[in-house]
Order: C-alpha cells, then structure tokens, then sequence
C-alpha cells in the first residue's frame, strides 16, 4: 500500500500513524532519556554516540555517558547527558 494511501487511512480510521505507516516514536525525557519505538537495528554505539536504523532514516543521539538502559525487539533506552539528536535520511 502506497504511503499516501496509508496516511489517508490512518487518518480516517483515527488509528496511530506510527503504527499504520511503520514510523519510529521517539520519546525524549529531559535531557537524560529518549525512548525509541519501531527501530529496525543498532548501527553504532559508544559513549558519546548510538545511531540507530529506522524504516524512515537513521537517528543519531550524541552526547557524553550514553548508555542502553533497555533493548527489546520493539524498543531501545537510551540514558546519559543528550545534547542532540539528529534525523538522517
């Protein structure tokens, strides 16, 4: 199903776009978490920087003593002082 078609049916059907379109939700938290729903993989990690794969792009979250507080299949925890996060496509 075409992307624009999809938008259109979420839309009417009030359902959440994320979920119809396969979108990632990110949830920041202050500066000291952000919670990533509907990622696909974890591309780079290290203590100032985690880029993580999503249907939509990459999302990188820099800052300084980042650590994955969770992972699961369908959610990761990001922790520590984020200073940015940044959107590829």
């Amino acid at each position: 199903m075409r992307t624009g078609i999809k938008e259109h049916m979420a839309d009417l059907l009030a359902l959440p776009r994320e979920i119809i379109l396969n979108l990632p939700q990110v949830i920041l938290t202050g500066s000291g978490e952000v919670n990533i729903e509907n990622y696909k993989n974890l591309i780079e990690y290290t203590d100032t920087k985690i880029r993580i794969n999503t249907n939509s792009g990459i999302l990188m979250v820099a800052g300084h003593n980042l650590a994955l507080k969770q992972i699961t299949a369908e959610h990761i925890t990001v922790t520590g002082g984020i200073i940015k996060l940044e959107y590829l496509m």
